[in-house]
């Protein structure tokens, strides 16, 4: 993984330890050896990889077919305000004069 890319997230001045097993650190550092990176620099970028995808996952909504079709349909023709918003609306443009 290029320095610049570790670089924008500031000085390394945090750590992170792991218990993990002997199969999984030979899985990882073999992982890391295949990529020309060293075992720290690999775990570093997939865990910020996966943590990325995460937070996108749950941040970003996803329409499909009817979804999306009645999703953008609502935006594009909002429905009019009735009872109790209307009034509510009344209320505050009275309120800005």
């Amino acid at each position: 993984m290029p320095s610049t890319e570790i670089d924008k997230f500031g000085s390394k001045d945090g750590r992170l330890e792991a218990r993990i097993s002997n199969e999984q650190k030979r899985l990882f550092k073999r992982a890391a050896q295949l990529q020309g990176s060293t075992l720290t620099d690999f775990v570093v970028s997939t865990l910020q990889a996966a943590a990325t995808k995460v937070i996108q996952d749950h941040e970003v909504m996803s329409l499909v077919g009817q979804d999306r079709e009645i999703f953008v349909s609502a935006l594009l023709n909002p429905a009019l305000p009735f009872g109790r918003l209307k009034k509510a609306v009344r209320r505050y443009k009275k309120s800005m004069d």
